[in-house]
């Protein structure tokens, strides 16, 4: 479908026939590595596209994607040891053509799949599972929390026993640098922290909410996954912020103090870490609740 230089332009967004969707990274020539750390919505519109322009039928393309996706344990139950949990959602063919009728939609339909929105839901601990596959280069154990009772070592072998994506390993080095420079030149360079390379991403997910019968937009919510160090990694994770805005804001914080205190047993920046104890969002839980006009996705903190 592509390959690792393959480029993409990015017009501060990209059309869907004549509407555009919008993008916030500045616009551009964008490749694989590019496209990832400068979190370009056009870039991965434009793969996604590509992905279904492969194949004769649109069938095609939606049930190799699909394959693809639910490798990473996304779309299902994961089988972890906990007696609560959702299976999120990755759409398939007979869904949209219980939306749009039988071969009456197209990839434009379904572009925002394309950013993790559209129809596509998952839960945190699959994001989390997702981004361990990633730093496994292409294979992941179920989540678990028992590791041993009484000092035995558990043996099941639903834990015990890798659980391969069915992409070939070479290609996820390119994707390993591209959110490896997320952190050195990206959308979380100044989160870096001393002595520790980590590979991440940012996200922003749209959010809405039935207000007295009508749908509203609240600010969205920061998201941000990752995983450290990029090479023999220790620790993957996922922070979701609800109305934290965007990626880097609250949840891509926290994630490299997680990792911090994970790795090296300590944090060092102190100031940062008692900013994140100390913020609030009460007044963006409020507002939908004030009865008063108010603003969404602003910038402060």
């Amino acid at each position: 479908v592509i390959k690792p230089e393959t480029t993409i332009r990015c017009y501060n967004g990209f059309y869907v026939g004549n509407v555009k969707r919008g993008c916030h990274c500045g616009g551009g020539i964008r490749n694989m590595n590019s496209g990832i750390y400068e979190s370009c919505n056009a870039y991965f519109a434009g793969t996604f596209r590509k992905i279904y322009d492969k194949y004769a039928t649109t069938d095609e393309g939606m049930d190799v994607w699909e394959k693809h996706i639910k490798s990473f344990g996304l779309g299902n139950y994961l089988g972890y040891d906990l007696p609560t949990g959702r299976p999120g959602r990755i759409p398939s063919k007979s869904y949209y053509d219980r939306v749009y009728g039988d071969n009456r939609w197209s990839s434009s339909f379904i572009i925002s799949n394309a950013i993790g929105q559209g129809e596509v839901a998952a839960t945190p601990i699959q994001l989390a599972n997702m981004t361990a596959a990633i730093a496994n280069r292409g294979y992941f154990y179920t989540p678990h929390l028992i590791k041993k009772i009484a000092g035995e070592p558990v043996e099941i072998s639903n834990f015990t026993e890798r659980k391969y994506t069915t992409i070939d390993p070479q290609h996820f080095e390119p994707i390993v640098t591209g959110m490896a420079n997320v952190y050195k030149k990206g959308t979380a360079k100044w989160l870096r922290i001393p002595g520790i390379d980590i590979a991440g991403k940012t996200g922003t997910v749209e959010n809405f909410i039935l207000l007295d019968g009508v749908k509203t937009q609240l600010t969205d919510h920061s998201v941000f996954v990752a995983f450290a160090p990029v090479n023999n990694p220790k620790i993957a994770l996922a922070v979701y912020i609800e109305n934290g805005y965007y990626g880097a804001r609250y949840a891509g914080h926290i994630a490299s103090l997680l990792i911090e205190k994970y790795l090296n047993g300590e944090i060092t920046r102190k100031d940062l870490e008692k900013r994140m104890l100390e913020k609030t969002l009460e007044h963006e839980y409020a507002k939908p609740y004030s009865g008063e006009e108010f603003k969404i996705n602003e910038y402060v903190w």
